[in-house]
C-alpha cells in the first residue's frame, strides 16, 4: 500500500522509539528508508493544548459548544453534518510532528504548521493521502511539520481551543518541548520556540487559521499564510493580519471554483487600504508578498492538497518561500 504521492504507507513505519531515546509513550516513528541512512522523524502525540477537547463557547454563535446531552454524552450541533458527539469526535488531542531528512534546527529553519479540512484523520489523510510531510520533505525547504487533529473524520471547521486568545500561543509553546525532544539536539526546545511560523490551512481549515491572526497569537513569528481553496469565512480577519503584517509576511491563497466567493471578497477587502496584490503562481513568497491564484475549473476540491495547479502544492510553495 502506498500513498497518494508515491510513498511508503504508514503500514510500513518501524517504531523505533526506544531507539532513538524518547519514552514509547510519545508514539515516536520512524519511517526505514532503503535511500538514506539518516531517516526522517514522525511522531504522534497528545498535546494538552490541542484544539480538543474543548469545552468553551462557539464564538461564531456565542452558545455552548457542546450544546447537545443525551443519554449522558455531549454533542456539537455542525451546521453541515448534523449532531457529532464529543467522545467520537472532540476528544482528539493528538498532534502530527514531522521533522523531514536533512532538517537542521541550527540553520535557518521554519514550523510549517497544517491544518486540515473537513472528514480528516491525521495519518490516513494528512500523512497518507495528503503526503504533507513528503512534499515538506522533497520541497527541501529547512522546515518542521505540526499538524493537530481538529474535528475527526467530520464535517465541521470548529477550532476548540485555537478559538480563544492565547490558545494558539500555548499550543507552539509546548510544540516547542515535543519537537525538541523528538529533534533529540542539545538547545532544540529553546530554538523551537523562536522558530517563525508558516500556516497552511486547508479548506476548513480557514476557519481555525482565522482566530489565530485575528487574536494576535505569535504574531510576530507567523511569517506567512497559505491557504489551498480556504476561504470559507473569516475573510475579514486575513485581510486585517496581511495589512497590518505584510512588510514582514507573506499570504497567498489559490483557489478553485469551491472558495473563489471568499477569495473575492478578501481581494475588495485589501483594495482599502490598498495593497498591492499579485495574480498567478508566485516567483518567490516572502515579506511584502500578497498573492492569488485562480486554478481550473477541474480541479478536485477533495484532492487539492496534492493537485491544483500542479502535482504537490505545498512543495511547490515552500520551494519558493523565504522567510
Amino acid at each position: 500500500m502506498t500513498s497518494s504521492g508515491g510513498r511508503p504507507s504508514r503500514r510500513r513505519f518501524l517504531h523505533l522509539a526506544a531507539a532513538a531515546g524518547v519514552g514509547a509513550s510519545t508514539g515516536l516513528v520512524s519511517e526505514a528508508r532503503a535511500s538514506t541512512a539518516e531517516p526522517r522523524k514522525v511522531a504522534i502525540v497528545p498535546f494538552a493544548s490541542a484544539p480538543f477537547p474543548f469545552r468553551g463557547r462557539d464564538p461564531d454563535t456565542n452558545d455552548d459548544f457542546l450544546d447537545v446531552v443525551a443519554n449522558g454524552r455531549r454533542g456539537h450541533t455542525s451546521s453541515r453534518g448534523g449532531v457529532y458527539w464529543e467522545d467520537t469526535t472532540f476528544s482528539d488531542s493528538r498532534v502530527l510532528m514531522g521533522l523531514p531528512r536533512g532538517f537542521n534546527i541550527r540553520r535557518r529553519a521554519a514550523i510549517v504548521v497544517f491544518f486540515h479540512g473537513n472528514g480528516a484523520q491525521l495519518e490516513r489523510d494528512v500523512l497518507d493521502r495528503q503526503a504533507v510531510l513528503d512534499q515538506l520533505e522533497d520541497s527541501g525547504f529547512n522546515g518542521a511539520l505540526l499538524a493537530p487533529q481538529f474535528a475527526l473524520d467530520a464535517l465541521d471547521s470548529s477550532a476548540g481551543k485555537f478559538w480563544l486568545p492565547g490558545g494558539f500561543a500555548a499550543f507552539m509553546r509546548e510544540a516547542a518541548g515535543h519537537l525538541g525532544k523528538l529533534d533529540g539536539t542539545k538547545g532544540a526546545e529553546k530554538a523551537f520556540n523562536a522558530t517563525p511560523i508558516i500556516i497552511v490551512a486547508y479548506s476548513g481549515g480557514y476557519n481555525p487559521a482565522g482566530y489565530v491572526l485575528a487574536n494576535g497569537d505569535e504574531h510576530r513569528r507567523i511569517r506567512g499564510v497559505i491557504l489551498l481553496d480556504a476561504l470559507f469565512g473569516n475573510e475579514r480577519a486575513f485581510a486585517q493580519w496581511i495589512t497590518r503584517e505584510h512588510r514582514s509576511a507573506f499570504l497567498f491563497s489559490a483557489y478553485g471554483a469551491a472558495s473563489e466567493p471568499g477569495n473575492r471578497v478578501l481581494e475588495a477587502l485589501l483594495q482599502s487600504p490598498p495593497i498591492h496584490v499579485t495574480e498567478g503562481f508566485p516567483r518567490t513568497l516572502g515579506p511584502d508578498v500578497v498573492g492569488f491564484l485562480r486554478t481550473s475549473d477541474e480541479v478536485d476540491h477533495n484532492d487539492f492538497v496534492t493537485n491544483a495547479w500542479e502535482r504537490w502544492p505545498v512543495k511547490a510553495l515552500l520551494k519558493r518561500t523565504s522567510i
